[in-house]
């Protein structure tokens, strides 16, 4: 199993939630370094606890990798709705390069 999650939170009737999740849906994570599963979360549901709801309420879509290699989680910038699939990998791979190198 993977150490390392991104983790997507979303909400239903969000459009650009929707074409985020699609975009990473599309994209073959595993080829990332160090490879990251991808869990999506519906930031309305019963199970998010009230701290992540107040705190990505009017964020949303909001990634957050969760990395046990770095004991702890991250939430990356916000991703330009125009990046392409190809793109959206490696601007995924930059930002773990950043986060794993200050390690």
């Amino acid at each position: 199993m993977n150490s390392e999650v991104l983790i997507l939170y979303t909400r239903k009737g969000c459009g650009l939630c929707q074409t985020l999740e699609k975009k990473l849906s599309n994209i073959l994570l595993e080829k990332l370094n160090p490879s990251i599963a991808f869990f999506i979360v519906d930031i309305d549901s019963e199970k998010v606890s009230l701290d992540i709801q107040m705190k990505y309420t009017n964020e949303v879509p909001v990634l957050v990798l969760d990395s046990t290699r770095l004991s702890k989680k991250i939430e990356l910038p916000r991703v330009s709705p125009r990046l392409k699939d190809d793109m959206l990998l490696s601007w995924i791979q930059k930002n773990l390069n950043i986060f794993y190198q200050t390690d």
